[in-house]
C-alpha cells in the first residue's frame, strides 16, 4: 500500500523507513516561519522545548490517510530515551488535511533542542474497524472471567 505525502514546504522531508521491515515510517522536523507560544524558535530553524511543555513540532507535510486506517504517530526510542521528549496523542484520521504535527513533550529537567531535518517521531498505519458504540443494560462485570475487573497491575510484575 502506498501512503500519498503531499509537501507544504520545499524543504519538508518525506517519511523514511530506516529498516525494510520496520513498522513505522520517521517523521522530520521541519521548520515553519510561524511561531509558537511556549516554544522557543530561531530564524535559522532551531526548535527548543523548555522541560515540563508541550509543543505542536511540525513536519511540513500533510497525508492521505486511507478510509478504515488511522496514522498513529509513536515515540522513536532513541529521542525518547536520549532527550526525554515523548509523543503525546497523536492520531491522523482520514478525515483530517491539514499539516500533520507531533505533539512532543519534555519530560526531562532540561531544555531540548530539535534541528531542522531530525528525527522526531514515527508514524505507523493502522487499519481500524468502525464500530457504532451503544448502550447496553447487561453489566460486563457480571461475565464470568478470569480476570474479572482487575486493572492496572493485576497481573502482577513476573
Amino acid at each position: 500500500m502506498k501512503l500519498k505525502f503531499y509537501k507544504i514546504r520545499p524543504d519538508a522531508k518525506l517519511p523514511s523507513r530506516a529498516h525494510l521491515i520496520d513498522a513505522g515510517v520517521d517523521l522530520f522536523y521541519c521548520p515553519d516561519p510561524v511561531q509558537y507560544p511556549d516554544c522557543y524558535w530561531k530564524p535559522e530553524g532551531e526548535y527548543r522545548i523548555p522541560p515540563g511543555e508541550s509543543c505542536l513540532v511540525p513536519t511540513g507535510l500533510k497525508v492521505v490517510v486511507p478510509k478504515n486506517h488511522m496514522l498513529e504517530i509513536k515515540n522513536k526510542s532513541g529521542i525518547a530515551h536520549k532527550q526525554k521528549l515523548l509523543v503525546g496523542a497523536c492520531v491522523v484520521d482520514p478525515g483530517y488535511t491539514g499539516e500533520v504535527f507531533v505533539n512532543l513533550h519534555n519530560i526531562g529537567g532540561s531544555t531540548q533542542t530539535i534541528q531542522p531535518g531530525q528525527k522526531i517521531a514515527q508514524a505507523v498505519l493502522v487499519p481500524i474497524i468502525v464500530c457504532e458504540p451503544v448502550e447496553t443494560n447487561y453489566d460486563p462485570s457480571l461475565l464470568d472471567t478470569e480476570r474479572s475487573d482487575g486493572g492496572f497491575g493485576s497481573t502482577g510484575l513476573i
